[in-house]
């Protein structure tokens, strides 16, 4: 899964390194090394054919959802194709960038965090869906949630789940509207990034506390 990660980086740092120099902001969120659940985090999407990066609500659920099923922060890929994410992988597609995330090893009460990045150091695309409309009752009716896949190839001994990161013009192909939902789940199948382009190193435990902040939150630690 994904429950936190590192958007240290500037909404238009990231639109840059993706290509686009044309992009409209409504983000007014500051980079952050510890981005949680429930809170507002820059998402790049095409609106109307306006390449567009948003401030949106970390978590989703249906309006009319409510009282039926909790808040999802993450959302299985191969559950992708049901009725309830069906209709925003028409609509709703969208990259969250980060430089990584974190998981969690170890028993409750001594919790381990790791943050997981890239070996080469390059952003991570990660792939997302989201109502980029209005809320009427919850913010979570206009929120976002991170796609994740299974955690194959060596990343198991941390999660058994990771979310789908692509490389940069994968992640264009996948923001397209002009791509059909089958051939856009199919890009995303097929380009993951896979788990043994990814390291991760022991990071401190005030990544734990919702609102720690700096780049302490996601400097490696000894062992």
């Amino acid at each position: 899964m994904c429950g936190r990660f590192d958007q240290s980086q500037t909404a238009r740092h990231y639109a840059n390194l993706i290509g686009w120099l044309d992009a409209v902001y409504d983000s007014e969120s500051a980079p952050t090394t510890n981005a949680a659940p429930g809170s507002y985090h820059p998402v790049m999407h095409v609106q109307e054919g306006e390449r567009r990066v948003d401030d949106v609500f970390w978590g989703y659920r249906a309006k009319w959802a409510e009282g039926k099923v909790p808040i999802s922060i993450n959302a299985r890929m191969d559950k992708l194709a049901n009725r309830y994410w069906s209709r925003l992988v028409k609509k709703g597609r969208g990259i969250v960038p980060a430089e990584g995330w974190y998981e969690w090893t170890g028993e409750k009460g001594h919790k381990q965090p790791w943050h997981i990045h890239r070996k080469d150091g390059a952003p991570l695309f990660m792939v997302a869906l989201a109502n980029f409309g209005t809320f009427e009752e919850h913010r979570a009716e206009a929120g976002f949630v991170i796609v994740t896949d299974d955690a194959s190839g060596g990343m198991l001994d941390l999660h058994d789940r990771r979310p789908v990161v692509l490389e940069a013009a994968d992640a264009q192909l996948w923001l397209d509207p002009d791509l059909p939902p089958e051939q856009a789940l199919e890009l995303v199948r097929r380009s993951a990034v896979p788990a043994d382009r990814f390291d991760w190193y022991k990071v401190s435990t005030a990544v734990n506390r919702v609102g720690s902040n700096g780049p302490q939150i996601a400097a490696p630690i000894d062992d």
